[in-house]
C-alpha cells in the first residue's frame, strides 16, 4: 500500500467514525426530545440503586444514554451528569459518567446490556 492509499483509507475511516458519531448524537437528541415528559414522570425512589432504577426505566432511555456516549465519547461525561441529574436518575448518572470517562468505551452499550441483564436474567448490581 503506497502512502496515498494509506491517507485515503485513514480519511475514509475518519469520515465513517464522524458519520456514526453524528448519527448517534441526532438519534440521542431525538429520543430525549420525544420522551422527555414520560421520563420526567417516572417514579424512582431517591435512594434507588442501579438495579431498581433499571427495572423502572424504559429501554429507549438507556439506549439514548448509550447513544450519547457513542456520539461524544469522553465529552459525554459532563453532559450525562447534568442531564441525568436533572431527570432524577442518579444511579444511572453515576454509572454512565464513570463509563463515559473511560476512553474508547463509547461503542459498548453498557447500560443497554445492564438493562437486559437485570430484566431478563435477574442480575443485581
Amino acid at each position: 500500500m503506497n502512502p496515498e492509499e494509506f491517507v485515503l483509507s485513514l480519511r475514509s475511516i475518519g469520515i465513517i467514525i464522524f458519520a456514526v458519531m453524528a448519527t448517534s448524537g441526532v438519534l440521542c437528541l431525538l429520543i430525549f426530545t420525544l420522551a422527555y415528559r414520560s421520563i420526567r414522570q417516572l417514579d424512582i425512589p431517591p435512594h434507588a440503586d442501579l438495579t431498581d432504577t433499571l427495572l423502572i426505566v424504559p429501554l429507549y432511555l438507556v439506549i439514548a444514554i448509550d447513544l450519547l456516549d457513542l456520539a461524544l465519547d469522553v465529552l459525554a461525561a459532563p453532559v450525562a451528569w447534568v442531564l441525568l441529574n436533572h431527570l432524577g436518575l442518579r444511579s444511572l448518572r453515576n454509572i454512565s459518567t464513570v463509563e463515559a470517562i473511560i476512553p474508547l468505551t463509547g461503542a459498548i452499550p453498557t447500560l443497554t446490556i445492564a438493562w437486559f441483564l437485570v430484566r431478563y436474567f435477574g442480575v443485581r448490581f
